[in-house]
């Protein structure tokens, strides 16, 4: 499971993602993909509290995480570990097409993952993604996050054409997910970064370079409908209830950024209302 593979991809190649599904899919063997059934309080909790008896790096990604595992006596499960820190006024990265891609201000920190958790929440779409917590682990200071049993990633299901059972619902999500990164402007919203479970739900992971500074968004063509819930929770958004939500994980100017976006989708999707008709925009 290609969990941390990292190259920056425009978001607009999610347009690729939403494109609506057909037929109905044939899945990967799910029945052998089991999760215990706790509540996120309760992953939380175990998260914070339980021992760590084992670790191996997943070798794939720049971040260099870590698979961890966890036990309390009873339950034993996986968690990622994300310890990135780095900051630099002027970052060369590689585009998604293998050039060079500038970007000022870069930032990758192992923060932003429990900030974009808390941002879903506020939202009402924390189930997009799995819990996370912080902790000390190995000297270091970092995200570990719930390891979400999960029987492919997008990039293997388009790779494989496997297509969803209810073309609706996963057109829906991927709606979802498109506004949400609009929104918390993550960079790295790639096909590996998106998460299959056994019962086709999308689970989102690794916003480590999400959060930037700009007041923009990359491609409002990619941005059709928006899930009406969700509208109105964004809309509600204001600094006071993002630093409540986010706590010192984002800074000042990174939360003013947020509603900057904000605006602007909220901007869009109201002219896109007005063009056709509520029906035709919100679901």
């Amino acid at each position: 499971m290609r969990r941390f593979h990292r190259f920056v991809v425009p978001l607009f190649i999610l347009a690729v993602l939403a494109t609506p599904v057909l037929a109905r899919a044939q899945s990967p063997d799910a029945a052998k993909l089991t999760e215990p059934s706790l509540t996120r309080d309760q992953m939380r909790e175990f998260l914070l509290k339980a021992k760590i008896i084992k670790s191996r790096d997943i070798g794939k990604g720049t971040t260099h995480p870590f698979r961890l595992t966890l036990t309390d006596g009873t339950l034993t499960h996986d968690a990622a570990f994300q310890s990135i820190d780095e900051k630099s006024a002027i970052a060369n990265l590689k585009g998604s097409g293998g050039g060079p891609n500038v970007e000022f201000n870069f930032v990758d920190a192992w923060r932003y993952n429990l900030a974009a958790e808390s941002l879903a929440t506020l939202l009402g779409v924390e189930y997009m993604m799995p819990v996370h917590v912080e902790r000390n682990w190995n000297g270091k200071k970092g995200s570990l996050s719930w390891w979400a049993a999960n029987m492919m990633d997008e990039g293997e299901r388009l790779k494989k054409k496997i297509e969803a059972p209810n073309p609706a619902d996963w057109n829906n999500q991927m709606y979802r997910m498109r506004v949400f990164g609009a929104l918390a402007r993550d960079t790295d919203r790639n096909l590996t970064n998106v998460l299959i479970t056994s019962d086709w739900k999308i689970l989102m992971i690794d916003f480590t370079r999400a959060f930037r500074l700009q007041a923009q968004i990359a491609s409002y063509k990619d941005l059709p409908k928006c899930d009406r819930g969700m509208f109105e929770k964004m809309k509600a958004l204001t600094k006071a209830s993002i630093a409540q939500a986010v706590g010192d994980y984002l800074t000042p100017n990174e939360i003013g950024g947020v509603l900057k976006r904000r605006d602007l989708l909220v901007t869009h999707f109201d002219g896109l209302i007005k063009e056709q008709g509520e029906g035709s925009v919100l679901y």
